[in-house]
C-alpha cells in the first residue's frame, strides 16, 4: 500500500507541469515580457518577441532596439522560471559573413542567363 501511495504522489506532483493551462502560459509570457522590458535599453525604441514556452528551466525573449540613426541592436533576454529573474545579453554584433548582392554589369556586358532546370529534382 505504501508503494502505491508513493507512486500516486509522484504522478500527481508531476501533472501540473505537464498540463499547464493556457491561462498559466499567458501569465508566463507576461512575466517574461515584464521582466525583459525592465532591462531594455532606454535609447531608441525596443520591440520584444517572447518565445511562447521557453525551455524547461528558462524563458527567452528577443529584443530589437532601433536607434535614432536607423541602426538596430539585438539582445536576448533570459528569464529564470524558478527565480522569476531575467538577464539581458550584450548586443549582438552584425554578422560578418553577409553576402552582398552583386552589382549590375557595367557597359554592354549581357547578364548570364540561367539555363538550369528543376529536372535534377524529379525522381524517375
Amino acid at each position: 500500500m505504501t508503494m502505491r501511495l508513493a507512486a500516486l504522489m509522484l504522478i500527481l506532483s508531476a501533472s501540473p507541469a505537464l498540463a499547464s493551462s493556457e491561462t498559466a502560459w499567458q501569465q508566463f509570457r507576461q512575466d517574461v515580457e515584464t521582466a525583459c522590458t525592465a532591462l531594455a535599453p532606454t535609447e531608441g525604441q525596443t520591440a520584444i518577441e517572447v518565445n511562447p514556452f521557453g525551455s524547461e528551466s528558462y524563458g527567452a525573449a528577443l529584443l530589437i532596439t532601433t536607434l535614432a540613426d536607423g541602426a538596430a541592436d539585438r539582445y536576448v533576454c533570459i528569464y529564470d522560471k524558478q527565480a522569476g529573474t531575467a538577464e539581458l545579453t550584450a548586443p549582438f554584433t552584425p554578422p560578418q559573413d553577409v553576402v552582398q548582392p552583386m552589382a549590375a554589369p557595367a557597359g554592354n556586358v549581357a547578364p548570364i542567363e540561367d539555363t538550369r532546370t528543376d529536372a535534377h529534382l524529379v525522381k524517375p
